[in-house]
């Protein structure tokens, strides 16, 4: 296998645009608020030319703190976006995010990183925060899931024990479907981005079974946590409902 990593020069990275603006077009002649789109073209250049050069001062300082400080801010943001559905509860049920976010992530983080692939420094930061940003991300999915299903069905003046396995099970239909499809219908972009840098298939394979793993798991048990934490607050709104 080829082990270097074919470098993608401004120019020709621009004419990956060519269909992008093809498709501004598109929403433009249809009215479909061109606007929007453009405004999240531009923010996703931005953003990602940023953390490019973010990323690159955390990989060469290797220091534990700004790795740590990096997966505060990660769980702290993603536990504020994940109650967006339930944005009238948010302040609420922010602290029952957080923590379900934090302990059902971060086991898994830990088991994985010092476990499967034992990184030494326990901090390596190449490694660390693209992988926490996978787990923590789709944890955070999974709860926003959960709390607008929830949300819902208790307003459907549903029972708690019976929205909460409704909720639970909308969560993980998005991962238990990539798991469904995996291999069959797509590659997934760590295994792509492996292959296309040289990486053995069977190990980018492996690297893979690892990520879909740790998402379900991570996924999982924070939503089950926030689930069973918010008890409270959501039994509140069966009250409130009726």
């Amino acid at each position: 296998m080829n082990d270097s990593v074919q470098t993608i020069s401004l120019l020709n990275l621009a004419l990956v645009f060519i269909p992008v603006l093809l498709v501004i077009g598109i929403f433009w002649k249809w009215s479909l608020a061109p606007g929007h789109a453009a405004y999240a073209l531009g923010r996703m250049l931005v953003q990602l030319l940023l953390i490019g050069y973010c990323l690159l001062y955390i990989f060469e300082a290797e220091n534990p703190l700004i790795v740590i400080a990096v997966l505060i801010v990660m769980v702290s943001v993603a536990s504020w976006i994940a109650l967006g559905t339930v944005k009238t509860r948010r302040v609420t049920l922010y602290k029952q995010a957080l923590i379900s976010i934090l302990i059902g992530g971060g086991i898994v983080l830990a088991i994985v990183t010092q476990g499967v692939l034992q990184l030494e420094p326990w901090y390596l930061p190449q490694y660390m925060i693209p992988l926490a940003g996978m787990v923590f991300a789709n944890s955070m999915n999974a709860v926003s899931l959960a709390a607008e299903r929830m949300n819902a069905e208790l307003e459907r003046q549903i029972c708690f024990e019976q929205a909460r396995n409704i909720a639970m099970r909308a969560a993980m239909i998005p991962t238990i479907n990539a798991m469904l499809a995996v291999g069959l219908v797509s590659l997934p972009g760590m295994m792509t981005g492996q292959i296309l840098s040289g990486i053995s298939p069977l190990i980018a394979a492996r690297y893979q079974i690892m990520v879909m793993c740790m998402i379900f798991a991570g996924g999982g048990l924070s939503t089950a946590m926030f689930l069973e934490m918010s008890r409270k607050q959501f039994v509140a709104l069966i009250k409130k409902v009726k």
